[in-house]
């Protein structure tokens, strides 16, 4: 039996390692906080499809540089399918389906739908890998996932806008993702995954992206362009090294919690970048998940 914050192992247990994932999950999570207000921001001057994928082109230009300069091999053959999947999920999906939704609702209601995300990690990490949450964890996670939902329904009227579909797409392309990725890191390292995810998706990305750029033109001012870079090397690229380290480390389903914290550092993130105005709703359900947060962190999960 572990208490607080240790993990059950069935031979050990690990309270050093678990911090050290949460605090480098914190980390990621930080950095992954602003990618909505800041696609947002590119969104409002270029095309939202040419702005997801070219930000993983970008971000594979990067991650070839990285492993030229740090003379990595190839991926073994047993590698290849979860590197593939990792790519669908947070190189393609994600970016995809949360940036055409930025060009219709604001970076504040999406950061909340969003929260439904640390839920959705833990079911991919159960299904795939064989973690086992407590019931206590999974109670805590539908009751934020739930807060989510309700938030959702209260600003579309009782129903679900377009956006609202769009972010629940996205979510599931990152749950995928981050479980699969988080998996492989232990083998692997983040660094490599997140650098061979983006660079299996490059020859597909680099021509759409080209012809949607010639297509719909990248003329835009400064402002947007640096929303595009934010996503590109931060969102895409550095933000992932410090994320899938956490998710080896720290367990996929427990340090898949500390994402319930990004709806409100987005919140902050979109009236600091965006001038959008937070609401006493927004603010209540945004404090109600960290709250949530605070107890699924002293739930025990086996792994």
């Amino acid at each position: 039996m572990t208490t607080g914050t240790q993990i059950k192992t069935g031979r050990s247990v690990m309270p050093i390692q678990e911090n050290r994932g949460m605090a480098l999950g914190l980390v990621g999570v930080m950095i992954f906080s602003l990618t909505l207000p800041f696609t947002r921001m590119a969104v409002a001057e270029l095309n939202p499809v040419f702005v997801a994928l070219g930000r993983a082109v970008v971000a594979a230009c990067c991650s070839g540089i990285l492993l030229w300069l740090q003379g990595a091999g190839l991926p073994q053959r047993a590698q290849i399918k979860p590197l593939l999947i990792t790519s669908l999920g947070v190189v393609v999906g994600f970016p995809l389906f949360s940036s055409v939704a930025m060009a219709y609702v604001p970076a504040t209601h999406g950061a909340i739908v969003l929260g439904i995300l640390p839920l959705a990690t833990a079911l991919f990490a159960a299904l795939r890998f064989n973690e086992k949450p407590s019931t206590g964890f999974w109670v805590m996670a539908v009751l934020g996932s739930g807060l989510v939902i309700v938030f959702a329904l209260i600003q579309g009227g009782g129903s679900f806008q377009f956006a609202d579909l769009a972010l629940f797409i996205a979510v599931i392309a990152a749950a995928m993702g981050y479980a699969e990725g988080g998996r492989l890191s232990q083998s692997m390292g983040g660094q490599q995954v997140i650098s061979w995810a983006l660079l299996l998706a490059l020859p597909v990305l680099l021509p759409v992206t080209a012809w949607l750029g010639w297509h719909y033109g990248v003329q835009a001012s400064g402002r947007a362009w640096a929303g595009f870079a934010y996503v590109s090397v931060f969102s895409m690229f550095i933000g992932f090294f410090f994320w899938y380290k956490a998710l080896a480390i720290g367990g996929i389903a427990r340090v898949g919690q500390v994402q319930l914290l990004q709806p409100f550092l987005s919140l902050l993130g979109a009236a600091v970048i965006l001038g959008e105005v937070l609401t006493g709703r927004e603010i209540f359900f945004a404090l109600a998940v960290i709250i949530v947060v605070a107890l699924g962190r002293r739930m025990n999960i086996q792994r």
